[in-house]
């Protein structure tokens, strides 16, 4: 006897249907999993074999043989479990089961038949449905990160026996109500609020314009000064995240295995800082499974690396390409993956290794050749790719003492949306979502100078010997700068803030 089931497979962070094909045919009683699958999917025979007589119902007492098809693909994970024991099941009476051929398998089964989360469900669901299948039964634990998906009845489960009874008519699963995108934006809460931050006023206004504008940050200063209080504040004041860049995101953290039971869509922008002794395969993605790594689990989001020097010089290096280009292409000898990577790189370092050089408050004990080898990790390229750098010095007891309420995330907020907004309608009709996506062609037709502000960016350029890639960048953040002042042309005082917010390159690299 034959009986087919859907079950589906991993392919970055998009799914494929897998048809899951059981035949029962005279000969020793055994079981053989065909159609190249991994190790962990061989092992479902013993996993299966016993969720399904603990749950009551008799292994067959003939040769069963599982092909999954297509078989040239590396059939990879747990998640085809479900559908391996209820095509065995169907295959001794295929008409006891109906629609199971119409229906998307998805989980793990423990050996007393329970249901277990999958990895990359919501990139599974999402194939699915376009590929027109009626509905999806998964685990409860994996069904709300797919609520929000319509064109599908889901059926969330929680045991192999409600799948067996619902696809043979004895009971039927509550079906998943489908829940808008703008009801998951309402339970946001930021934890992190610049209320809390004090001082740094060029620091904040900084970190304002590269919300504004999409921008790369560099700050530096001495510890303590509030490097990383400030950058976890920036996904406080980017704009809220779309639909399509709360899917991506979650497609992401999804296939990675980031999602924690019971997790909703995200639709807070995600906020990556991994430590400095963070291999190259764990930062731009790869090992055996050629993974997304943490500047994808950023995308759409911040990548904030600490202590920038400490971090490998090949790891830093390998960022280049993936901040240009928005996206890494991950290759492996038996996979090749393109995960995007479009987020906003804020790094933070001291200026020296003891912490305090050009610090007005506190004396550096570090020699010019301690000085010059630490801040020698950090290449030319890579620094040419941060579009503000902004120094930072520790604040005084007044200030932090002082009865004045620094301005909080909202009030910040709100000016970084109506600048996103000008640049939305400016761009409504390319490809570009903000001014730090511009191409050369871009900025040549939307930075649009003041003759006096030109003049000034040009003897900027010869002073500090600015390369042409740092020139590009200074024209996308001033007009940033002077999208947050309303300016229809970019002025001089917009150039000259965004000079400023080159000086520390000159002061301590050149």
């Amino acid at each position: 006897m034959l009986a087919r089931a859907v079950s589906c497979g991993l392919d970055g962070v998009m799914g494929f249907l897998v048809n899951v094909e059981a035949f029962l045919s005279h000969g020793l009683p055994g079981l053989d999993i065909v159609g190249l699958p991994s190790a962990a999917v061989k092992e479902s025979k013993d996993r299966v074999r016993a969720a399904l007589k603990v749950c009551g119902y008799p292994w067959p007492p003939q040769r069963v043989t599982i092909n999954l098809s297509p078989a040239d693909v590396k059939k990879e994970g747990s998640g085809f479990d479900l559908a391996i024991a209820l095509a065995v099941l169907a295959a001794e009476d295929p008409k006891r089961l109906s629609g199971i051929e119409s229906t998307l398998l998805l989980g793990e089964l423990t050996l007393e038949g329970r249901l277990m989360p999958v990895r990359g469900a919501l990139g599974m669901v999402i194939s699915a449905a376009e590929q027109g299948m009626s509905g999806v039964i998964l685990p409860r634990q994996n069904a709300r990160e797919v609520e929000c998906i319509g064109g599908i009845s889901i059926y969330p489960a929680e045991t192999l026996r409600e799948v067996y009874d619902h696809l043979s008519g004895q009971a039927t699963l509550e079906q998943q109500p489908v829940v808008s995108y703008n009801a998951l934006l309402n339970k946001r809460h930021d934890r992190n609020n610049l209320r809390h931050v004090r001082g740094q006023a060029i620091a904040r206004k900084a970190l304002e314009v590269a919300a504004a504008g999409g921008h790369n940050l560099l700050m530096v200063g001495v510890p303590g000064s509030g490097k990383t209080m400030l950058a976890r504040c920036l996904p406080g004041i980017l704009p809220p995240l779309t639909y399509r860049e709360a899917l991506e995101t979650t497609l992401i953290h999804s296939a990675a295995g980031e999602m924690r039971e019971d997790a909703e869509l995200l639709t807070q922008r995600p906020f990556r800082a991994p430590h400095h002794n963070i291999s190259m395969p764990a930062m731009i993605g790869g090992g055996t499974k050629a993974r997304p790594g943490e500047v994808s689990l950023a995308h759409n989001g911040v990548l904030f690396l600490d202590e920038l020097p400490e971090f490998p010089r090949q790891t830093l290096e390998a960022l280049r390409q993936p901040l240009e280009d928005g996206f890494v292409n991950v290759m492996r000898v038996n996979a090749q993956f393109q995960y995007q990577s479009r987020c906003m790189l804020v790094a933070g370092m001291n200026p020296c290794p003891c912490g305090n050089h050009g610090s007005q408050m506190k004396e550096c004990r570090c020699s010019a050749f301690e000085i010059k080898r630490y801040l020698s990790k950090i290449s030319g390229p890579l620094l040419d790719r941060m579009d503000m750098q902004v120094e930072m010095d520790a604040i005084s007891v007044g200030e932090i003492e002082s009865s004045e309420t620094p301005e909080d995330s909202e009030a910040v907020q709100a000016r970084v949306l109506r600048a996103r907004k000008l640049q939305e309608e400016r761009y409504q009709d390319e490809e570009y979502f903000c001014n730090a996506q511009l191409s050369q062609e871009g900025v040549e037709r939307h930075c649009i100078i003041e003759s006096d502000a030109k003049a000034l960016l040009m003897q900027a350029v010869e002073r500090f010997h600015i390369s042409m890639r740092a020139y590009g960048r200074m024209h996308k953040v001033a007009r940033t700068l002077a999208d947050l002042a309303e300016h229809e042309r970019i002025s001089v005082q917009d150039i000259a803030q965004a000079i400023q917010f080159r000086n520390v390159d000159s002061r301590y690299w050149r």
